[in-house]
């Protein structure tokens, strides 16, 4: 049996799928920044988080990552 992908969705369509698959979670993220803060000898405060958090924004490879990334650094000035 073949599968045709144009009557399933775009290959984008699915390509944004497996990358939310393969997306940690917020949870996980903020505490590989945190551990890498502190690995670093920075001390930990909100302005460390939010630099690693652009640092790693500017090198996301998805729309799905950003938006993560963005979500987290909202949440970094929400009160």
């Amino acid at each position: 049996m073949q599968l045709n992908l144009s009557s399933t969705g775009s290959n984008s369509d699915i390509a944004g799928y497996l990358s939310r698959v393969n997306l940690p979670s917020q949870q996980e993220t903020l505490g590989s920044v945190v551990a890498e803060i502190l690995r670093s000898g920075q001390t930990l405060n909100r302005k460390a988080i939010c630099i690693r958090l652009i640092v790693r924004l500017d090198k996301a490879s998805s729309d799905a990552e950003e938006q993560q990334l963005h979500a987290l650094i909202e949440l970094l000035f929400s009160k």
